[in-house]
């Protein structure tokens, strides 16, 4: 929804990915990617001419020569043949989780480039853009795109209830691009849906009790899944669980939001799913 223009509420995590380089003599990007445990999962050289290339055929290279080949359209001043760059992307989190891990780095790429880190996102990936905001912020913000731009509001949110929010990963890695296709094939009409959104997006907001918040879950889930013709996770997955169950981002992966008067470990760990992260350890 917020591809169409809704307003999104969205907050930053503790789990980030940092981007460190440094410059050498010969015109090559000789990149590492670290996991969370500092071991090096992926490698390549690429070669720095009138365009960025690699010999290697792999998913990674590729997404990596789009992104460099956009900075050069963006910026023509970086990335040119006078020099090279030794560089090391590290992880703070398992490349399992879907964290943001593909708009972390694309913001730390457009800080070293010097290139509008939107702009990149937009020639590349595609997205909402939203995850680009928090990489860029240490607070929770609303964010809407206006007229296909990015519109980022730092607000206050600290539910008094946060004790009672839960963060567990499903096992499965979503693709956010195949969330994004299969949104656009089968939204329907969504600009009826958006007013009633933001509605709730501004109620979460300003929540005072748990059961406020999770009336607010029940109707977000049951829109979304309506307009996306999808049914929410909590019918699928978690029909005896006694909280509430949010899908997060694209839906069907990746992290849900969970609420419960009492730990839900164990409930989750029954499930087979063992990553469950208080909000206070999650959110920054």
């Amino acid at each position: 929804m917020v591809l169409d223009g809704a307003l999104a509420l969205a907050v930053p995590t503790k789990f980030g990915q940092s981007l460190e380089v440094w410059p050498t003599e010969e015109p090559k990007i000789l990149w590492q990617s670290l996991d969370e445990k500092g071991a090096v999962w992926y490698q390549d050289e690429f070669k720095i001419g009138q365009t960025i290339s690699s010999s290697n055929n792999s998913e990674v290279s590729k997404r990596l020569v789009e992104l460099f080949n956009a900075v050069k359209t963006l910026n023509p001043n970086s990335l040119n043949p006078n020099k090279g760059f030794k560089v090391i992307a590290s992880l703070g989190f398992p490349k399992n989780w879907g964290l943001g891990s593909s708009s972390t780095l694309i913001n730390n790429i457009a800080q070293w480039t010097n290139v509008n880190a939107f702009q990149l996102l937009k020639k590349t990936f595609g997205g909402s853009g939203y995850d680009i905001a928090c990489a860029q912020n240490n607070s929770a913000l609303t964010y809407r795109l206006q007229n296909g731009m990015p519109v980022v509001k730092l607000v206050d949110f600290n539910p008094s209830f946060k004790e009672h929010i839960y963060f567990v990963h499903l096992n499965k890695k979503q693709n956010s691009r195949e969330g994004i296709k299969h949104f656009h094939e089968n939204k329907g009409n969504s600009n009826a849906l958006i007013s009633e959104i933001n509605s709730i997006t501004q109620s979460m907001l300003s929540a005072k009790t748990l059961q406020d918040f999770n009336a607010l879950i029940e109707l977000h889930e049951t829109l979304i899944g309506n307009i996306t013709k999808q049914t929410p996770v909590k019918t699928l997955f978690f029909k005896d669980f006694e909280g509430r169950v949010k899908s997060l981002g694209a839906w069907g992966g990746d992290f849900v939001l969970a609420t419960s008067k009492t730990n839900p470990t164990a409930y989750f760990k029954s499930k087979g799913l063992n990553t469950v992260i208080p909000y206070s350890k999650m959110v920054l």
